[in-house]
């Protein structure tokens, strides 16, 4: 039977207390709708609640919650028990204690997300196998921060960790902990290996259909467009600001964005995502279509990015080339035509600039 997540707006009156009732209502008549109530999150500073439901399809779930106290969730989703667990530590009711006859679960569903992102940026000179244990000690570095700080890996593949954490505190330290331990590394290893971490903030169900669809989205944007620095999210900066009233964030490895640059970066990418692959994509198209004008395009994707809009194109265009020729999908050709290239041989070119060698040999000594 598939599993859901709904979502309450609380009115402010109503507290963790009544929201232990409701969840004591709905468990005694769940039966009558074929449901099975796992658990709930109670967040009483967001006035926000949601809660944890097997049953046989989103209305049983509707019906329920209006025959046991009249409070019918906002929005409901679809979700897997594990990845639940993975982001939010539980997918049932932490142990009552025996002195209380409610189980009151005052533990909001709201976590620091951290996006991790590890790449070659040169493979100039290099040998896979040294490159294999080198990215193998960072994985168990990261790995080992992660356990330390109390976050809870959620997914993880080659060069990306997915990481929920209860505590922005927690997630701050650990970003930190990870970014100086990479710099030391490279002062004695590879120099060519680039860390970038993305820290945004937010709740599982939103009017997306993935649980914390959109916390991840911008934490992933912000790792992937400000290379080799800590950013977080305007939301994480507040709440890390207001945990730690008297410790100055680290600016020259740390990039926390204000609300203009948040709402730049979702309109930057959000069109980039949609046209990078037409090769007749370039710099004039961002300033007429995001509304700037050519200079003031250039100023800020520079103080944000440190690079120019065509280069930003560029780059964009040989990350997404370089992924493709890892799964194996088209050769040179193809793949220099589906990223917006021109023609195979200025892709070649390009690629060489970029990474160090070209893609022949890329795909000969580098993909298996």
């Amino acid at each position: 039977m598939p599993i859901y997540m709904d979502r309450h707006e609380i009115p402010k009156e109503i507290t963790a207390l009544h929201v232990a009732q409701m969840h004591r209502e709905d468990l005694k008549i769940e039966h009558l709708y074929g449901c099975k109530g796992m658990t709930y999150w109670c967040d009483e500073k967001r006035r926000t609640a949601f809660c944890l439901i097997q049953a046989p399809n989103k209305k049983a779930i509707q019906d329920m919650h209006n025959h046991a106290h009249g409070e019918v969730p906002h929005r409901i989703i679809e979700v897997e028990s594990s990845i639940v667990e993975s982001f939010l530590g539980r997918i049932e009711d932490p142990e009552k204690s025996q002195k209380t006859e409610l189980n009151i679960i005052n533990d909001p569903a709201f976590r620091t997300i951290m996006v991790i992102g590890l790449r070659k940026v040169s493979f100039l000179g290099s040998d896979p196998k040294h490159m294999d244990n080198e990215i193998g000690n960072y994985n168990k570095y990261i790995l080992g921060s992660v356990e330390k700080f109390l976050g809870r890996v959620v997914r993880q593949k080659s060069g990306y960790f997915l990481v929920s954490f209860n505590s922005v505190t927690n997630a701050v330290l650990c970003a930190q902990e990870i970014h100086t331990h990479h710099i030391d590394s490279s002062k004695k290893f590879d120099k060519d290996f680039h860390l970038s971490i993305g820290l945004n903030a937010g709740v599982p169900v939103t009017e997306k259909d993935g649980i914390f669809e959109d916390t991840i989205k911008l934490a992933e944007r912000l790792c992937e467009l400000v290379q080799g620095k800590i950013v977080m999210s305007p939301d994480v900066k507040e709440l890390y600001e207001s945990e730690n009233l008297n410790i100055k964030l680290n600016q020259k490895y740390i990039k926390a964005l204000n609300q203009a640059e948040e709402k730049f970066v979702n309109l930057l990418m959000d069109y980039t995502e949609k046209d990078w692959a037409n090769a007749a994509f370039n710099s004039d198209n961002f300033s007429k279509n995001l509304g700037y004008s050519k200079s003031q395009l250039y100023r800020k994707m520079v103080a944000l990015t440190g690079k120019s809009p065509n280069t930003f194109i560029k780059d964009y265009r040989l990350d997404k080339a370089l992924k493709l020729l890892n799964k194996k999908v088209n050769n040179i050709s193809e793949t220099a035509f589906t990223t917006g290239f021109s023609s195979p041989a200025y892709f070649s070119k390009c690629f060489m600039d970029n990474f160090g060698i070209l893609p022949s040999k890329y795909i000969q000594n580098f993909v298996l």
